[in-house]
């Protein structure tokens, strides 16, 4: 990893950095000001947070995507939620911050979400866009776990101040 950029090895190259981009070039033209949803759900008795990797970008993630038109942003988190993982929201999750996701687009924000209250349905399988998902300890994560999901992680669990950047 790059001490000058630690993004670095989650940038995109060759056909799937291409893919990335033609995926968020058909959001800007459907959407040109792009709203996501990302949840940090947090199993309490075991210390653990979920997280997924998906298929056409690289690293460890929050589970989240867009919001839809005619969709609040809790609901876009409930159904990203339940398509990633396989898990139901069963309380109201916690808005813990917003960021401006530069690394997608120049209109990009995200809102941050803590689910603590929730019920795994069934093991998340691999399918065309999740390779894998599971939960962590959160003291052990993947070494490819991305920085914006470890700066995340910081701010909720060891008092960092939020970043306005995701």
């Amino acid at each position: 990893m790059s001490a000058s950029d630690p993004e670095k090895p989650f940038k995109q190259t060759g056909w799937p950095g291409l893919r990335a981009k033609l995926f968020h070039t058909a959001f800007l033209i459907r959407r040109p000001m792009t709203l996501g949803v990302r949840a940090a759900i947090h199993d309490q008795a075991k210390q653990a947070i979920f997280l997924i990797r998906h298929t056409y970008v690289p690293g460890w993630h929050f589970p989240g995507g867009g919001v839809e038109r005619d969709e609040t942003a809790e609901t876009a988190l409930e159904r990203e939620v339940r398509e990633e993982c396989d898990i139901a929201l069963i309380a109201p999750p916690v808005l813990r911050s917003v960021h401006f996701n530069r690394q997608s687009s120049p209109r990009d924000h995200v809102l941050f979400y803590l689910v603590s209250h929730f019920r795994v349905v069934a093991e998340k399988k691999r399918d065309r866009e999740i390779a894998e998902a599971r939960f962590f300890p959160i003291d052990r994560l993947p070494e490819d776990t991305t920085p914006a999901t470890r700066r995340r992680l910081a701010e909720l669990f060891d008092g960092a101040k939020a970043s306005a950047y995701w």
